[in-house]
């Protein structure tokens, strides 16, 4: 056998290198552009010869990523190996040895994280990893001491004994802080991560008074939860007890933050340990949450939220100035607030003029379960880049218990290795930590921060540690997990572990752990501030007043016509498009008929309608912010905010959006084509518009069916955010809903839902029919001093339909109905009959009208569901004071739709001898059929049952 032979033989049978080689070679590759020293000879030289090959554009090889070296070495396995050049007998066996040290180097640094020592608990032993044993490599005891070229390391010299090295790298990547970030692509920030790491060995460099704040943060944490635990034993709190070096990270966070010119901190965390974040991080006063536990507290709102799901926001000082922070309102559904945070961040950044994110930061925390679980995780992160939702990299922090909810088996509670393995989807560096070394997580907190601050990217600190009681402490862990209940009840707890280490390294007297205990303490029975560097009187010019919308009554009224000349010159402008510039013909048309409208030769259809209440906006100073997966074109073309050049050529060139173009100093005006997302783009949006009230933000789901995606947030924050937490929200959602022959999923965005969601006036629910009504309620809704969260349950084929087309003298004059007229010649005194109507099929109930020449029928369409407009209502049915039968008609099934909740509205509005009845759709379990003639069938049946003999009137007066 040659030498080249044996030599492929060794590389092909090293499984670090072959098989999963990509680390290794671009590894060796990176050393080699950095010394050329630094790699044996044989790499050397075939490297030395790749400089040499021209790069698929024509430029140098060495500038070309270095992908193409991995890809030749792969080639070069797959040939046999014959073409590596390779020196003979010493020299030979001296260059396998060099590149085995290179090898050694790179598994540390890929896979070393996989032997540190994690485990607060110490419940299992190392794991075997072969490639991080000399032996692995062919070493021996008697390399310990031959001396290796070591200059592509960060240990501070060029070269170093082996033994010394597989200590380095041991200290480095295998002690209490277990590192992840070779996977990235981006070479800078994996040299970024080697150097930060080895150029201290992961060891963390605190003085003496740094030791004894971190004790102090300890001693809060911990005590903070014994009080709560003695004073109100058996309440549910989520107790941090197991997790302390989290209030440590926090601290870590805020302090070094403020450093680095951060001025606000958003953070989102579900309930274990936010108790403890209110008091330790933000400052609560302790009276206040005692307050809560007795039950003493005022309660200021309808309804109100338990303690640990509350928000707060304070004002710290930092050695770089005051820092708000501002700690999310989070309901029970853990991962949810995450793209809410991001998208207060954004709000900020944008109020701001911060394009990067360097003066805010978003501050994630998470359960290890939770986060490996739900899927809005893995949505939030797919933002993270993308310019729409860009907020300049998240810090991310686990709180590892380990166990998850109620198990503790990793087969039961994920299906990767770590918890935090979904953020390698966007290269994103993982941080473990030992929780029982809170030096460490110092350390591991200040590297993530300063990584986001120079990258703006995201990072992960991921803290093992432990549940010292059960899921709340009403629950007995020991029920199903005894095995690791008898090693915490054993364990002395990390500020006992780490008070006693610093007496042995006389940081400390050895009554000095103790005499913080009793401070803290004294604290908590006085109720005093546990935070020292809160601030009670500043306040940042970038805050929002929110007062104009806090105690503001409903009102259906808002001025939002404009007037003749405004409304010509804006319909020229968003028509108008730059020389040279080459629209697609169907767009040129588009525009032609506009401008068209715009001078009043044409009716106004929905698209301009829309444009039209968008540019008198932002003229007027109202930025907008319309996010959504179609939302520059619109789902069914019907928008074209953004005009695509048709002769550019480069895709990220040759678009101009003419609402961004309206006049001199205008707002803003954004559009987002989002992801494929609807929870995390729904959440983000709302949590710009909380930060934002005086921008118009709206989310448009595809089609309103798949808003059902996003139900959470629906749910728990845009319904009900208001009544719990007393967050103002005006957030406005279009809905595409319409019954279209396209079956179950393109067809009803599931108004019931909303409708049973409506109380309390906490939102708007209306369906438009016409172009004007488009415009002036999108006009309202910024232009009243009221901020609610609107619903427009907006057309598919309307958007087309002449019918729903208006009148010039609809937008520079009159404003939103909340109940149209019926626009037909009837005597009121004749109609015996009314339909009462919402949406499209209006429009086809005057049809059938129109054919059967019902003229004792009229037709109401009620365009506000809800608050329900009680007085138009009422004023309308007094124009026919001999009908004796009012009925709701709609497209949806009987139990869909408004149905069930407007009967009740319209009979408050009948007088006696009335009757309520209605035609539609039977109940059914799907929202429509998928069979195009059964549709058709359907709605022909409701319609003709609109002017027929109606059976089963259900309510009489």
């Amino acid at each position: 056998m040659s030498d080249t032979q044996s030599v492929y033989q060794t590389y092909e049978g090293n499984s670090y290198l072959f098989g999963g080689n990509a680390p290794y070679v671009e590894e060796m590759y990176e050393s080699y552009l950095a010394n050329p020293g630094s790699v044996p000879d044989s790499w050397r030289e075939y490297f030395d010869a790749l400089q040499h090959v021209p790069a698929a554009d024509g430029s140098n090889a060495r500038d070309v990523p270095h992908l193409p070296v991995i890809n030749a070495f792969a080639e070069r396995a797959k040939q046999g190996g014959t073409q590596v050049v390779v020196a003979t007998g010493a020299d030979s066996e001296l260059g396998r040895k060099r590149t085995a040290v290179q090898q050694l180097i790179a598994a540390y640094r890929n896979v070393g994280a996989r032997w540190a020592d994690l485990d607060p608990l110490k419940r299992a032993d190392r794991p075997q990893i072969p490639e991080l044993e000399p032996s692995f490599y062919g070493f021996t005891d008697a390399d310990m001491e031959t001396v290796f070229n070591v200059s592509n390391t960060f240990f501070g010299k060029e070269s170093m004994p082996l033994r010394e090295l597989i200590n380095a790298l041991r200290e480095t990547y295998c002690g209490t802080i277990g590192a992840e970030f070779m996977y990235a692509t981006d070479q800078v920030q994996k040299r970024w991560w080697q150097e930060r790491l080895e150029r201290v060995r992961a060891n963390p460099q605190l003085d003496a008074e740094q030791k004894k704040h971190v004790l102090e943060r300890l001693t809060a944490a911990e005590g903070l939860e014994r009080f709560l635990h003695t004073k109100y034993v058996g309440q549910k709190r989520f107790s941090l007890e197991g997790g302390e070096s989290f209030i440590v990270s926090m601290d870590q966070i805020v302090q070094s933050a403020g450093k680095q010119g951060v001025q606000e901190i958003v953070i989102g965390m579900a309930h274990r340990g936010r108790l403890n974040v209110l008091v330790n991080t933000l400052g609560k006063m302790p009276s206040m949450l005692f307050a809560e536990f007795d039950h003493t507290a005022p309660e200021e709102l309808p309804a109100g939220d338990v303690k640990y799901h509350q928000g707060f926001s304070s004002d710290v000082s930092t050695a770089g100035g005051p820092v708000h922070l501002s700690l999310a309102f989070n309901p029970s559904h853990l991962e949810i607030v995450n793209p809410v945070v991001e998208g207060s961040v954004r709000a900020r950044m944008d109020r701001r003029g911060d394009a990067e994110g360097d003066s805010v930061l978003p501050v994630l925390v998470h359960g290890d379960a939770a986060f490996a679980g739900q899927g809005v995780v893995m949505e939030t992160l797919a933002l993270a880049q993308t310019r729409g939702y860009y907020t300049g990299g998240t810090v991310h922090i686990v709180i590892n218990n380990q166990i998850g909810f109620t198990t503790s088996d990793p087969r039961d509670t994920r299906s990767t290795l770590y918890c935090t393995d979904v953020v390698k989807m966007i290269d994103a560096p993982v941080l473990h930590v030992n929780g029982d070394d809170p030096e460490a997580v110092v350390l591991c907190t200040q590297l993530a921060l300063d990584y986001r601050q120079q990258f703006n990217q995201d990072v992960v600190v991921d803290i093992v540690c432990f549940r010292k009681l059960g899921h709340n402490e009403q629950d007995t862990p020991m029920l199903t997990q005894p095995l690791m209940y008898k090693k915490i009840a054993a364990h002395p707890g990390t500020r006992k572990l780490y008070g006693d280490k610093l007496v042995t390294q006389q940081v400390l007297p050895a009554d000095g752990p103790d005499a913080m205990v009793a401070a803290y303490r004294a604290a908590m029975d006085a109720g005093r501030h546990t935070v020292d560097q809160v601030l009670t009187n500043f306040k940042s010019k970038y805050a929002v007043d929110w007062s104009p919308y806090l105690a503001t009554k409903w009102t259906d009224a808002a001025d939002t016509a404009i007037p003749l000349t405004e409304w010509k010159r804006l319909a020229e402008r968003i028509t108008t498009v730059p020389e040279g510039f080459t629209v697609h013909n169907l767009v040129k048309n588009v525009l032609e008929h506009r401008a068209a409208m715009g001078r009043g030769e044409m009716n106004v259809d929905w698209g301009m309608g829309e444009h039209m209440a968008f540019a008198s906006l932002v003229a007027s100073g109202y930025p907008i912010r319309l996010s959504g997966e179609d939302s520059g074109r619109g789902t069914f073309v019907h928008r074209h905010a953004v005009l695509h050049d048709q002769k550019r050529e480069k895709w990220d060139v040759g678009s101009y959006t003419p609402l961004q173009n309206v006049t001199e100093g205008q707002a803003p005006f954004v559009v987002i084509d989002s992801i494929l997302s609807e929870e995390a783009v729904l959440g983000f949006e709302y949590g710009y518009a909380s930060n934002d009230p005086n921008t118009l933000v709206i989310w448009e789901a595809q089609f309103g069916d798949f808003a059902n995606g996003a139900q959470v947030l629906i749910d728990q924050f845009i319904a009900s955010g208001e009544v719990k937490w007393g967050r103002v929200n005006g957030l406005t959602l279009m809905l595409p809903h319409g019954y279209e022959g396209q079956g179950p999923e393109h067809s009803s965005a599931r108004v019931e839902r909303f409708m049973q969601l409506a109380a309390d006036t906490n939102m708007q629910i209306v369906q438009p029919t016409t172009a004007s009504q488009i415009f002036h309620v999108l006009r309202r809704q910024m232009i009243r001093p009221l901020r609610k969260p609107l619903v427009i349950f907006t057309p598919k084929s309307l958007l087309r339909n002449k019918d729903a087309t208006s009148p010039l003298a609809e937008f520079t004059g009159g404003s939103f109905q909340t109940v149209i007229p019926d626009s037909g010649d009837l005597k009121g005194d004749k109609v015996k009959r009314v339909l009462a109507c919402s949406g499209k099929v209006y429009y086809d109930l005057v049809k059938k009208r129109e054919e059967k020449g019902s003229h004792d029928v009229a037709i109401l369409r009620v365009e506000q569901l809800y608050p329900f407009p009680h007085k138009a209502f009422a004023a309308e049915l007094k124009k026919y004071p001999n009908a004796t039968e009012i009925v709701w008609c709609q497209d949806e099934p009987q139990n869909q739709g408004a149905w069930f909740f407007v009967q009740h509205y319209i009979h408050e509005n009948m007088v006696a001898g009335q009757k309520l009845g209605y035609a539609g759709r039977a109940a059914s379990a799907s929202p429509a059929v998928g069979y195009a003639h059964l549709h058709q069938e359907q709605q022909k049946a409701l319609v003709d049952a609109a002017f027929g003999r109606l059976k089963g009137f259900v309510l009489n007066k």
